[in-house]
């Protein structure tokens, strides 16, 4: 596994330190969770901007998220993003 280091201000070391207690972790392992669930949440928020610019569909966005269409169906309407452009809504009603 490779190593990454990096330096943080003071305030950041002692709100990590502050995380080890509470979770009763090694500094490791708290970071390495600390940027998994980071790069998750970062994943799953550029999802949902990519798919609510058009550019992808939900079956590709909720791949990128890394979750299922359904979850990820789920996160659009959470974030309350449009399914259907007002274009495409009002032509399939038109033909209705």
């Amino acid at each position: 596994m490779p190593t990454i280091s990096t330096r943080v201000p003071e305030d950041l070391e002692a709100e990590l330190e502050a995380y080890l207690e509470s979770e009763r972790l090694d500094r490791s392992t708290a970071v390495r969770k600390l940027l998994s669930e980071g790069l998750e949440a970062w994943r799953t928020e550029r999802a949902l901007e990519r798919f609510a610019d058009g550019e992808v569909s939900l079956t590709k966005a909720a791949d990128l998220a890394g979750v299922s269409v359904w979850e990820f169906a789920d996160l659009v309407a959470d974030a309350d993003d449009v399914w259907v452009s007002t274009d495409h809504l009002e032509a399939d009603l038109d033909e209705l």
